[in-house]
């Protein structure tokens, strides 16, 4: 069992940072691939970030490549995702996810933390 918790949300300005984290428990997360989702009210829940647990690799959505980073520090059980350059659209929930293979399909993730919020300030 994995249980995930994240932090990092808020208020931020458009074009302003933040840093989401994801804490997990668990002796095997670094087996797990671990997802960032978001979610806006109205629309479906979203992959924009991913990466694997087998050599790290990522996947990024359109919607946030080159203005984020996504990260996994097996040591501390943590995954982050770095985003950049705020925009207007970006504002949801923010749900991060283990599974045992990096889709689309938020179905197909065993593992989902609480969510948390992400507003954007134009």
């Amino acid at each position: 069992q994995v249980q995930l918790v994240e932090s990092g949300g808020g208020l931020v300005q458009a074009g302003g940072s933040l840093r989401l984290s994801c804490a997990a428990s668990g002796r095997t997360f670094s087996s797990y691939a671990m997802g960032w989702f978001r979610q806006a009210p109205g629309k479906e829940r979203e992959l924009i970030a991913a990466i694997w647990g087998s050599d790290g690799s990522t996947y990024y959505a359109d919607s946030v490549k080159g203005r984020s980073t996504i990260s996994r520090d097996n040591a501390k059980n943590t995954v982050y995702l770095q985003m950049n350059s705020l925009k207007p659209e970006d504002p949801a929930v923010y749900y991060c996810a283990g599974g045992r293979s990096v889709v689309s399909n938020w179905r197909r993730y065993d593992y989902w933390g609480q969510g948390t919020q992400v507003t954007v300030s134009s």
